[in-house]
C-alpha cells in the first residue's frame, strides 16, 4: 500500500498496525516550534498499543502550546464541556497501562473523576527541536515523565504524533487538529 493511501486509511479509520503508522510517520515532513503554537484537538490511532483507548476513556481533548516553555500536554473536557488542564502522573499512567479494566466503560466515571482531581494551570512540558527516527522536528518533552511526543506535518492544520515512552518499546500514535 502506498504511504499516502495508508495515511488516508489510518486517519479515516483511526487504526493501523504499528508498522504502517511508523511508515506514515517517517514519510511526513518535520514541523517547527512556531508551527505548533496554539490549541490542538487530539484523536488516538489504535495500533494494539497498551494505551489504546485510555485517553478516550478519560475524555481527553488534546494539547496546548502557548510558547516553547509553556505547554499543557493534557487537556480534558469536563461533563459541562469546559476544558481543563491536567498534571500528568507517572504512577497513574503505569497503573492504567497494567490494569486492562481501566479502559472499560463502567470505569470511565471514576477515571474522569480522578483526572479532574489533577487539574493545574501550571505548564507541564516544553517544546524543543529534537531528532526522532532520523528526522529533527518539534518535540514535546514532559517535565515529570520519561516521555517525548514528536510531531510530523500532515497538513497546515493537522499533525501526526508519536509518543515515545521510555517504559514501552512501541510508540503510541495520535493525531492533532489545530483549533480555529
Amino acid at each position: 500500500m502506498q504511504t499516502k493511501d495508508a495515511l488516508t486509511s489510518m486517519l479515516h479509520s483511526g487504526q493501523a498496525t504499528s508498522e504502517v503508522a511508523l511508515q506514515c510517520f517517517d514519510a511526513l515532513e518535520s514541523v517547527s516550534l512556531d508551527f505548533m503554537i496554539g490549541r490542538w484537538r487530539g484523536a488516538e490511532i489504535a495500533t494494539s498499543h497498551p494505551m489504546d483507548g485510555l485517553l478516550a476513556a478519560t475524555n481527553w481533548y488534546g494539547k496546548e502550546f502557548v510558547d516553547p516553555e509553556t505547554v499543557h500536554p493534557l487537556l480534558f473536557l469536563n461533563e459541562q464541556g469546559h476544558l481543563f488542564k491536567v498534571a500528568p502522573n507517572l504512577i497513574a499512567m503505569r497503573l492504567g497501562l497494567k490494569l486492562p479494566f481501566a479502559k472499560h466503560k463502567a470505569v470511565r466515571p471514576l477515571l474522569r473523576l480522578l483526572t479532574s482531581l489533577s487539574q493545574t494551570d501550571t505548564s507541564q512540558a516544553r517544546l524543543r527541536m529534537m531528532d526522532y527516527r532520523h528526522q529533527v522536528s518539534a518535540t514535546m518533552i514532559y517535565d515529570r515523565l520519561p516521555i517525548n511526543d514528536s510531531f510530523r506535518k500532515i497538513d497546515d492544520h493537522t499533525v501526526f504524533g508519536a509518543m515515545d515512552f521510555k517504559d514501552l518499546p512501541q510508540p503510541f500514535f495520535f493525531v492533532l487538529h489545530r483549533d480555529p
